[in-house]
């Protein structure tokens, strides 16, 4: 099983309406592909007014990770609204093998 990971920034302002879409575009795909096992959205208010925001995504192989991303897994996948709310964020996710 393959864990991938990604974190953007929203104002704290944002977070409820950036999680509404975030749920469904990136969440909504992720459970729709083939191969995934679970998706989730993790937040924690930070000090500054910022949200940090956290997918976190498990997959029965890369393979299946491809039909989501592509065939460069490590390059984040972006929506079309994401430069409305986002003020920074990973232009790439990290994959764990669960053991």
């Amino acid at each position: 099983m393959i864990a991938r990971t990604w974190r953007g920034w929203v104002r704290t302002e944002d977070r409820d309406a950036y999680i509404a879409y975030v749920r469904d575009t990136g969440i909504a795909q992720y459970r729709a592909t083939p191969g995934n096992i679970e998706a989730h959205l993790l937040t924690r208010d930070l000090d500054d007014g910022r949200t940090e925001v956290v997918t976190l995504s498990f997959w029965t192989s890369l393979d299946a990770v491809r039909g989501f991303a592509g065939d460069d897994v490590s390059t984040a996948v972006f929506y079309p609204e994401d430069d409305r709310w986002l003020v920074d964020r990973e232009r790439t996710v990290t994959h764990h093998e669960v053991h």
